[in-house]
């Protein structure tokens, strides 16, 4: 199938019982047995729940993979990914990466012996002065958040797969419908499915994907032993919100290119920070392992004062101040004081990330509007 037909159909089977078009919600905490360990292939739902499987079977297809894993959040993905370490080995992570991955990293898993190496992956022959006996795992986003910079995943895997290193590509921002890491060499994918695969704001959930079934089980173990598993709403939810994936990140583009292309042409603004310009770094890089450009970007004032940023943060009507990203209307956010901020501030500002910064998660409305909206939170 194309890719359109295939993110509509993954996954979906009419129920057995009723022929039912969705997938049923299966509330249900065990299942019973026909005997001692003889079952339907169902026997507690923190293993296993029919609705989490078909969504698992749905984001397999969307990667191009031969497994998905469903996790009850982004972050409980991410953890599953670490816990695949042993205390002595070592991490090479990009150095702007989402705060509550850093926040992870350095507070929870480097107390228990891992090491990591917070790098600036926009050229990729970097990764090689980081690597040595102990490393044992490649953490990488791109685009990057907040700052949109655009790393090279086939050469990053190119340069870990001679040592046997793990390479597992943080999604989120690409979705699947712009970008498939597994089709460049990584080993795993994980996504916040909270965002752009849910897309409505209504649902926290996670996922990895994966091709290698002992490294498939391997993860399973973690999730099963560890218990950061999905109710079966919330993969219900995913599952209905990954059906209008191709339509809204086309609209997502679209809008996206245009409040760029205004906010870069503000006499106000400073710096936009946007993979698709043709003049951002690596940008030859994204056209060639994208399919699109998306609708997150960020942003500085000329003012570059917080006082201003604040103002510009707590004016606008059409996008709205909060957390997150990724669902179908827009938002405005300040990653120093939220999505970033237990990134130490001497790191950040050292990684590119002001705390005048403004990020946009540019939804699905009319961009007149958007642009509207914004032009008058501007002044």
């Amino acid at each position: 199938m194309r890719l359109n037909t295939k993110i509509i159909h993954a996954g979906a089977e009419p129920d057995p019982f009723t022929g039912a078009i969705m997938t049923p919600i299966y509330q249900t905490s065990t299942y019973v047995q026909e005997a001692p360990g003889k079952n339907k292939g169902y026997e507690y739902a923190r293993s296993q729940n029919p609705t989490r499987t078909a969504l698992e079977t749905a984001l397999a297809v969307l990667e191009n993979a031969k497994f998905g894993l469903s996790f009850s959040s982004g972050v409980a993905a991410t953890d599953a990914v670490i816990k695949l370490l042993s205390p002595g080995d070592e991490v090479i992570a990009s150095n702007d990466l989402y705060g509550g991955s850093y926040r992870m990293f350095s507070k929870i898993f480097q107390k228990f012996g891992i090491k990591f190496h917070y790098i600036n992956m926009q050229d990729a022959n970097h990764v090689s002065d980081y690597i040595n006996e102990n490393t044992k795992l490649i953490w990488l986003e791109t685009p990057t958040n907040p700052l949109m910079n655009i790393t090279d995943i086939e050469a990053v895997t190119a340069i870990a797969k001679p040592h046997n290193i793990l390479v597992c590509v943080d999604n989120t921002f690409a979705s699947p419908y712009l970008q498939n890491p597994l089709d460049l060499g990584a080993d795993i994918v994980m996504h916040s499915a909270t965002k752009y695969l849910g897309g409505h704001s209504d649902v926290i959930h996670g996922c990895l994907m994966m091709n290698d079934q002992e490294l498939r089980d391997k993860l399973f173990f973690i999730q099963k032993s560890c218990g950061a598993v999905p109710g079966p709403q919330d993969c219900f939810l995913v599952l209905r919100g990954i059906k209008t994936l191709h339509v809204r990140m086309q609209r997502h583009c679209e809008n996206g290119e245009k409040v760029a292309n205004f906010l870069r042409n503000h006499p106000k603004v400073g710096r936009v920070y946007w993979c698709g310009f043709e003049d951002s770094p690596n940008y030859e890089i994204a056209r060639k392992q994208m399919r699109g450009f998306g609708g997150m970007m960020s942003f500085t004032l000329k003012d570059d004062s917080v006082e201003t940023a604040t103002k510009v943060l707590t004016s606008t009507k059409v996008f709205a101040l909060a957390e997150s990203l990724g669902g179908i209307e827009s938002l405005i956010n300040h990653p120093a004081s939220m999505t970033h901020a237990s990134i130490p501030k001497e790191e950040r500002i050292k990684n590119g990330l002001s705390d005048s910064l403004i990020r946009l998660s540019v939804g699905i409305e009319d961009a007149e509007d958007l642009i509207e909206d914004l032009n008058q939170a501007i002044g």
